[in-house]
């Protein structure tokens, strides 16, 4: 197999990126991930691109230098990729040492081959600002399609890609002054010459690497339109300098050395692995250009597998690959492109410079997991036409296939293990598959070559989709199989299901890890696994290998509450800069102000604070290391549509037998902070009331407990002060929280601060405490 060398669009490094920015980082992510755990020598290369007037600018706006920009953003950049958990081999940036060498022998290179034409020209001139002005940096109408706020490089509205002089009423976008055109030399590509050589490649390269079809369309309008000489130089400090005699004051422009940036970024992996003295894939260099000739001038043994936005195609199918062709040296050119279009958000464009949508930043602030960001972006990836963020369905497909399906068909099967087979796969006595179990099988295999054929082709959305596809049938074979009733009725039967299920669920943590790691490797964990180790994409569709492996699970993910969606709706609604002015607002309230509030609300509001939920006992045991307590498994969220299990621990020997507890509806503290009793974790506490009317057996008083009873109420429903609205609660709150919130029984009614606590609006009664305390 060749070698598969993968980069994703280099992220300009003087703002935040959003969540459309991400899709490209996250794609080649999951494709990278794929590649190696399939067994593909694999190399994901990104970093941060940061020469160029916007940084200049940037840096010249905040008071420092680019350099000092750079750095900053380059690590805010890296914190939120490692936060998303991306593979990259090498996150890097492109103000190195080898980006200048590297792009200088570019250069001359093409320049000795005649492909570099030197051009007096007019450029403009702002007076007001006393410098050139970058073609980004000039604002006015488009001459093509008369869209208003064209750049001078690019048109937003129509993607032509454009010369400043052409723009009408052209303005600088720094001040606002009319600039005008003044007499300047600059080095050109001649595009125009390389065109045999570059349609001749892109023939046969869009073919066999099944190009999207945006990159196909908007390259060969491009070559249909006519190529023109495009300008490599600029009047810039910042940037790398150009080596030609009369140009020493110059710059390359951004465009032409960003994408030289994948091939430096990896000579500086090379050069980190050359002098420290270690291996990759069990092989040694002696030096970076020995690594990037492995990967860049290989086009025998590497196939260049390029994740990009819709606006950089130009970029990457046109000016890169003329740059490689026209140097003459035999590079590992584009094989793949996968290109995507917009992620809108909420009705309207994502925008770093005008500071709409949800940036990176913000997500690490929501308090949901990477893997169900990373699920979102995945399931609602653009890639045939623009997508929409939205809140509601964010929310819908979270609780309804991450969680409902993917989830629910986890939990169910390992729960079902360790509940009735001591936590090990269940092997039938007899022999032979059934029709039904083939049947089964055939069309498991079926899907599992269809996901990693599309995966193998970096057709990422239809394969994670297929993946749930897989889960739902599975799940439909439990719930069509009955396994709860097989056990009585045809216990060997019910073995061969389950069987067949848990070996689904390590299928799903392989075919999931590239999509959703954390997850797929803690699913991963329940079967004593780990990715690979001694578990590999050729492992999936045997159902074998995990036969003596002690199960174990525990729910993977927690639903997105209406209420937590539109909080997160009004805090990133508007742009960024209106938000940082309500912050200010809120923090000029008084703190005294703020704390009275906050104590006032805290009073008033039990059910924001404190989460009560109907669990069914589905499983009970004695702790092994404690005699007075139970380890109890409970269900707490079916009766609401999706299927959730915890356990926890309680003090109930001494005062019921397991049979008493056994298939009971019980009330649970559900948002109670985890906390370990005897060495096992539990999540939540029964709620008992207590007082001290019973007798002993020397006919002293003695403490007696009733478990609060919720009947036949639907697990999940919340359990709340009469009167109060279902309000979102803290995920978690500690112990001491919850105690300062009293909940007693008065005259048999379960009560706090003088409110029947009710479940579906009727007030809980006990029988046999009249007056006590609940804990």
């Amino acid at each position: 197999m060749k070698r598969r060398l993968i980069t994703s669009a280099l992220p300009y490094v003087n703002n935040v990126p959003h969540l459309g920015n991400l899709i490209q980082v996250l794609s080649a992510d999951a494709f990278a991930r794929f590649c190696r755990l399939y067994g593909y020598e694999t190399l994901y290369i990104c970093g941060t691109d940061e020469y160029g007037t916007a940084t200049e600018n940037k840096a010249a706006e905040e008071n420092v230098s680019p350099k000092e920009l750079c750095d900053r953003y380059h690590a805010i950049h890296a914190d939120i990729y490692k936060w998303f958990n991306i593979s990259f081999d090498k996150f890097g940036r492109t103000s190195t040492p080898v980006q200048t060498e590297v792009t200088q022998d570019i250069f001359l290179k093409i320049d000795k081959e005649g492909f570099i034409r030197e051009k007096t020209i007019e450029q403009f001139f702002c007076a007001k600002c006393e410098r050139f002005l970058a073609d980004r940096y000039i604002r006015g109408i488009c001459p093509v399609c008369s869209g208003a706020e064209a750049r001078g490089d690019q048109c937003e509205s129509c993607g032509k890609l454009l010369d400043p002089m052409d723009l009408r009423e052209p303005k600088c976008s720094a001040c606002g002054n009319t600039p005008a055109p003044q007499k300047t030399n600059h080095l050109y590509i001649d595009l125009p010459a390389i065109k045999d050589k570059l349609e001749n490649w892109m023939k046969t390269a869009s073919v066999k690497g099944f190009w999207a079809h945006n990159a196909i369309q908007m390259t060969m309008s491009w070559i249909r339109d006519g190529l023109q000489e495009r300008a490599i130089t600029r009047d810039l400090k910042w940037g790398i300098p150009v080596p030609k005699k009369g140009y020493e004051n110059k710059v390359f422009y951004v465009w032409f050395d960003a994408p030289i940036g994948y091939i430096s970024i990896t000579g500086t992996l090379g050069e980190e692995i050359a002098s420290n003295g270690k291996q990759i894939y069990n092989k040694s260099f002696k030096d970076w250009r020995e690594f990037v000739n492995y990967w860049w001038k290989s086009p025998d043994d590497a196939e260049l597998f390029q994740f990009i936005g819709k606006d950089n195609i130009p970029f990457h199918t046109v000016i890169f690959p003329s740059s490689l062709l026209a140097s003459g040296d035999r590079w590992t050119m584009l094989h793949h492109m996968s290109s995507t279009e917009y992620l809108n958000y909420e009705g309207q464009k994502f925008s770093k410079s005008r500071g709409v949508g949800v940036f990176g930043t913000d997500v690490m602030d929501t308090g949901i997991p990477a893997d169900v960001w990373r699920f979102y972006i995945y399931y609602n990836r653009p890639e045939k036409s623009d997508a929409m963020f939205v809140w509601d369905d964010f929310r819908e497909k979270v609780n309804g296939e991450l969680i409902g399906n993917f989830g629910n068909l986890v939990n169910r099967t390992l729960s079902f293990v360790t509940r009735y087979y001591d936590g090990k796969i269940p092997e039938a006595e007899n022999s032979g598959a059934s029709e039904e179990e083939n049947y089964f099988w055939t069309e498991v295999r079926k899907c599992e070559r269809s996901i990693t054929e599309k995966l193998d082709r970096a057709d990422l959305r239809d394969a994670f989709r297929e993946i749930f596809e897989l889960s739902s049938f599975a799940n439909k074979y439990f719930q069509d199989s009955e396994p709860w009733k097989l056990r009585n009725e045809n216990p060997e039967k019910a073995k061969t299901v389950i069987r067949d299920l848990a070996y689904i669920v390590r299928d799903l943590s392989v075919l999931i890890e590239p999509f959703l790691p954390q997850s797929a490797a803690k699913i991963a964990s329940f079967l004593a696994l780990k990715h690979g180790e001694n578990l590999f994409w050729k492992d999936i569709g045997k159902p074998a290998g995990i036969n003596n492996s002690q199960i174990t699970s525990e729910v993977l993910f927690a639903k997105i509450e209406e209420e937590q969606a539109n909080i997160l709706r009004e805090r990133y609604s508007g742009t960024q800069k209106e938000r940082q002015d309500n912050k200010a607002e809120q923090s000029a309230v008084p703190k005294e102000v703020s704390a009275v509030s906050n104590e006032s609300a805290a009073k008033k509001s039990f059910s924001s604070i404190i989460d009560l939920r109907v669990a069914k006992i589905e499983k009970i045991e004695r702790h092994p290391k404690a005699d007075k307590l139970y380890i109890i498994n409970l269900e707490t969220g079916e009766g609401t549509g999706v299927r959730e299990e915890r356990q926890i621990v309680s003090g109930l020997v001494p005062f019921y037998k397991e049979e008493e507890l056994l298939g009971k509806k019980i009330i649970v503290a559900y948002n109670l902070k985890p906390a370990k009793l005897r060495g096992i974790e539990s999540r939540g506490m029964l709620l008992a009331a207590g007082d001290n009317n019973g007798k002993g057996a020397d006919g002293e008083s003695a403490e007696r407990v009733e478990v609060l009873d919720a009947g036949d109420t639907p697990t999940g429903t919340r359990f709340l002060p009469e009167g109060e609205e279902n309000l979102t609660a803290p995920s978690e709150i500690d112990i001491d929280t919850f105690f300062s919130y009293p909940i007693v029984v008065k005259d048999y009614a379960v009560m706090s601060n003088e409110k029947n606590l009710c479940l579906m609006r009727k007030p809980v009664c006990t029988k046999i405490i009249k007056d006590g305390e609940v804990h």
